[in-house]
């Protein structure tokens, strides 16, 4: 098209050429270097006039097929789909069988039987506190009791037979259960210098050396932690109160070990916190590679809503009115040309539920089939002939 209106705009200056003024050819073929530099910028000087004059006749031919045929527009079909929405929250890891193993009794640490990062068993021993003479003791009351025993009993085949006082026979019971029972606190007071494990775990930390002087409830002897039972606990304001609950789906990112799991919701707190109106939820941790650590950072995204026939559409199309009321544009009366499809811009007040990412929700004012207007949304008006592209 363009090389037709060049051709017609150059042939005056062709006719004008064979009027009488010599060719290039001729000039050239003259030598006459003055003239030909004069022919020179005479053709440059008509050649940027047409140019200028071809660029005015399509400025002026492209305005006018848009107004001919509508604005330029890219349409969207509504469909449904799941739509799920979080909330998204912020954690560290926690395990519940993460504790300091002290002493239960006081002496000297005679022996320490583990080291640090040492897998131990319930029940196994960790260490040795020196009993202060209590087995010497024990051994001891043991032979009272054996004399005790001996003596009740041969009491009690006496009072069998009616020989006797009872008053001797209650005395020798008394004193045999006496012996007895002082030996089985004696013997918890010996058990209590043994240091066990009180659950299956790795010991974190070895806090006191063999050798130093321990006692109860105050000397940190180790730091045992098990890294099976772990969980994120964190506090949920109370307006998600009826929507998070025991089973809720959760997924689960550790920012720093650059992983993802799902998870679900295993305790949802009744009590509200009218410090900061929040209540607690408690999510399981499932650490198969033993990587996750008590007190690791975790991010928890929430789904606190599901539609499974949500309409969703980009948020970058809604506009608002002067009234505050919120629409779209829609693409209706379509029909099919050469080079593009034609229709009619409409438009459509809508009401927006909830947002994910750059989509929002539309919980009434559109339709499954519905055409939306994407591209170009803003600059097209109600009623307006638009050109859909391919």
């Amino acid at each position: 098209m363009k090389t037709k209106y060049l051709y017609l705009l150059l042939l005056p200056v062709i006719v004008a050429c064979g009027s009488g003024e010599p060719s290039v050819d001729e000039l050239i073929a003259n030598g006459d270097t003055e003239s030909i530099s004069q022919k020179k910028t005479e053709l440059l000087n008509q050649k940027k006039e047409l140019e200028d004059e071809i660029k005015a006749i399509e400025s002026y031919l492209d305005k006018n097929s848009v107004k001919k045929e509508g604005s330029l527009v890219s349409v969207e079909p509504i469909e449904d789909t799941l739509f799920n929405h979080y909330i998204e929250l912020q954690g560290s890891v926690d395990t519940k069988q993460n504790i300091t193993v002290k002493a239960e009794t006081s002496g000297i640490l005679q022996r320490v039987y583990v080291t640090e990062g040492q897998k131990v068993s319930k029940g196994q021993t960790l260490a040795k506190i020196d009993d202060g003479g209590l087995s010497q003791q024990i051994e001891q009351m043991k032979v009272q009791a054996q004399l005790a025993k001996t003596t009740f009993e041969r009491q009690k085949r006496l009072w069998d037979q009616n020989i006797g006082s009872e008053i001797q026979y209650l005395q020798a019971k008394a004193n045999y259960e006496s012996q007895q029972n002082a030996i089985n606190s004696m013997q918890q007071q010996l058990a209590k210098s043994i240091v066990k494990a009180p659950f299956a775990g790795v010991i974190d930390n070895v806090m006191t050396e063999q050798g130093n002087v321990v006692s109860p409830g105050m000397t940190e002897l180790f730091r045992l932690v098990n890294l099976d039972n772990m969980y994120i606990e964190v506090e949920v304001p109370e307006t998600y109160i009826a929507s998070i609950n025991e089973g809720t789906d959760v997924q689960i990112e550790f920012p720093v070990l650059g992983e993802k799991m799902d998870s679900k919701v295993r305790q949802a707190s009744s009590f509200i916190n009218p410090a900061n109106r929040s209540f607690s939820i408690e999510v399981p941790v499932k650490n198969e590679k033993k990587n996750v650590k008590p007190n690791l950072t975790a991010k928890l995204k929430i789904n606190d809503y599901t539609n499974k026939e949500a309409i969703l559409i980009p948020l970058a199309v809604i506009s608002e009115n002067q009234d505050g009321e919120q629409y779209v544009m829609v693409a209706v009366n379509r029909q099919s040309g050469d080079d593009f499809d034609t229709a009619v811009a409409k438009r459509k007040l809508i009401k927006t539920g909830k947002t994910s990412d750059n989509m929002i929700e539309i919980v009434n004012g559109l339709e499954v089939g519905d055409v939306i207007i994407v591209e170009g949304a803003r600059s097209v008006k109600d009623d307006q002939q638009i050109r859909i592209k391919a």
